[in-house]
């Protein structure tokens, strides 16, 4: 098992990994929203914290040799399923034509008063 950090996302704000490689598969913890530049929220608004957890997931995925073509399942954590249809086109504007498994759930609460939070597993491809 390989722990994977960067300072390009932020550091964990717990007893756990930004990811974790093993088995041909790798598991990034759920991002919010966090600028790693400033260790505050990216804003107050679901559009600029939908970018910015996308952005922290790719660091993630890009410290371990991945993109996002290689994610096969996200979890994605909304406070208010009213921004539903939003989370849903910034995501599909990320991932474009490449589509992962995927669930989303209304979870009453999120780190630091977040509006969102993804989380996703990514196959490693051997060379």
């Amino acid at each position: 098992m390989d722990l994977i950090s960067t300072d390009k996302a932020p550091a964990a704000i717990g007893p756990y990994s930004q990811a974790v490689k093993t088995g041909g598969l790798l598991f990034c913890s759920g991002q919010i929203g966090i600028d790693p530049s400033t260790g505050r929220l990216s804003g107050n608004d679901i559009n600029s914290q939908t970018k910015q957890v996308l952005n922290n997931l790719k660091a993630v995925l890009l410290a371990s040799g991945l993109s996002p073509a290689d994610v096969v399942k996200t979890t994605i954590f909304l406070v208010n399923m009213d921004d539903f249809s939003t989370v849903n086109e910034i995501y599909g504007m990320e991932f474009g034509d490449h589509k992962p498994a995927r669930a989303t759930v209304q979870a009453a609460g999120l780190p630091l008063g977040a509006l969102v939070e993804i989380e996703c597993m990514a196959e490693i491809k051997k060379a």
